[in-house]
């Protein structure tokens, strides 16, 4: 069937790469000018009756050729995609090769340390797994292929990172999350883990003061080797082709790693929560980290309206993950009587509400969640429903599965985080030794 595709022109690189690795090299499509939200109808048609601001001719034009002319014979040649990569790269000076990782896109532009095969095989040495075994398979988007890594290519990323060799396991338990830390959305989202269980202290990890800083040498380079490794290992993740964070994200340096401060939790530890023993270790991962607020401590009188003004924050689409110092832990338990994390997660469930009118006119629940709840699917259509019956009628906008809480910090004072990053998966660490 004859199709042409529209696109922005800003993403001229991406469609071109998208088409080569899709082995459509044919494949007919237009540009029009971005911006296209807050254009009205007017200018949105200008852009249909203009030109066409790559290629300089009529979009209208281009769309009668696309939909009318024969499509030619494809050339194989035209459609190879070598995905395979070297084992070594040749032997050079240590600046050349410097040079060289930082020019193919395989750091992060933070200086790297060069993996030799010295330094990886020490890293090996920290797993059971052999050096060829699958570890799982990893796409910057849900358009691409995922493509297959090996605990040897995700033990050179970790000495890449800086990691010490006993910090392997956890590394690995990341890669075999098969959650990509550096995916391709334009808004910018990163990645959170968090540690529980005995690895924490056998490595050192930081769970109190400091814990979300620059602080702590395991934190720090396990979520860096988190990020270089879904980089390299999924096809590469490079502005406006595998990358399309409109203004990026910092939080992605070192994916906001950080393990549960469980000894002084009034709750169970968070890998508990998800049906592992007190004595598993085991890493879990947040994806779509792109939003944070803050408060301190529970005020008696208010602190229900801080807590709904935060969730509304959230633009709608978004779930929170709470990060709360032991001492708001505390409060929560002793003086409001959350006797567990799924407790206060029901509470702030169903404390998530807004008009209907309100909540179905931001962009991302238009753009994301319209189309579902128009669909059928529930809960989201009573929520659309609810906007023709009654527009200024509250609707919750959160399920209790949405809100997941961490308990982390120094007990220095009542602070108290909601990031925006909903749960994806918990791996062991143990099965990675």
């Amino acid at each position: 069937m004859p199709a042409v595709a529209f696109h922005t022109d800003v993403f001229r690189r991406l469609v071109e790469s998208v088409i080569r690795v899709s082995g459509m090299p044919d494949a007919r499509y237009i540009y029009v000018p971005m911006p296209i939200m807050g254009k009205t109808a007017q200018e949105l048609q200008g852009y249909i009756e203009g030109n066409n601001p790559v290629t300089g001719r009529p979009v209208l034009e281009e769309l009668v050729e696309g939909l009318t002319k024969p499509m030619p014979d494809v050339d194989p040649s035209r459609i190879a995609f070598d995905r395979s990569t070297p084992r070594l790269i040749e032997p050079d000076t240590e600046e050349n090769l410097h040079s060289l990782f930082l020019e193919n896109n395989w750091t992060d532009k933070l200086p790297i340390v060069l993996p030799t095969e010295e330094r990886v095989t020490k890293m090996l040495a920290h797993t059971s797994r052999k050096p060829e075994d699958v570890v799982g398979h990893m796409r910057p988007t849900n358009h691409r292929e995922f493509w297959e890594y090996t605990v040897e290519k995700v033990a050179v990323n970790a000495v890449m990172s800086g990691a010490k060799p006993e910090y392997f396991p956890v590394i690995l338990a990341l890669a075999a999350s098969e959650v990509s830390a550096r995916p391709s959305t334009s808004s910018s989202a990163a990645a959170m883990v968090v540690v529980n269980g005995p690895i924490r202290h056998e490595i050192s990890m930081n769970w109190g003061v400091g814990a979300m800083g620059p602080y702590n040498h395991a934190n720090a380079t396990i979520g860096r080797a988190y990020g270089l490794l879904s980089q390299n290992l999924q096809g590469g993740s490079e502005p406006m082709v595998t990358y399309l964070g409109s203004v990026g994200n910092n939080y992605a340096y070192n994916n906001m790693t950080i393990a549960e401060n469980e000894e002084e939790s009034p709750w169970e530890a968070f890998h508990v929560q998800q049906g592992f023993k007190s004595t598993d270790s085991a890493v879990s991962v947040f994806g779509g980290l792109r939003s944070t607020s803050y408060v301190l401590g529970l005020r008696e009188k208010h602190w229900r309206d801080h807590v709904q003004y935060m969730l509304r924050g959230l633009g709608g689409n978004t779930v929170p993950t709470l990060l709360l110092d032991p001492l708001t832990a505390k409060v929560f338990y002793e003086r409001e009587g959350f006797e567990s994390k799924e407790m206060l997660s029901q509470w702030f469930a169903e404390n998530a509400r807004m008009p209907a009118s309100v909540y179905w006119d931001y962009q991302l629940v238009q753009n994301y969640l319209y189309p579902r709840a128009a669909a059928g699917e529930e809960p989201l259509a009573s929520r659309l429903k609810a906007l023709e019956d009654a527009p200024d009628q509250e609707i919750q906008f959160l399920s209790p599965g949405d809100v997941h809480v961490v308990v982390v910090g120094g007990n220095t004072n009542e602070y108290w985080r909601m990031m925006g990053a909903g749960y994806r998966k918990t791996v062991s660490v143990d099965e990675w030794r």
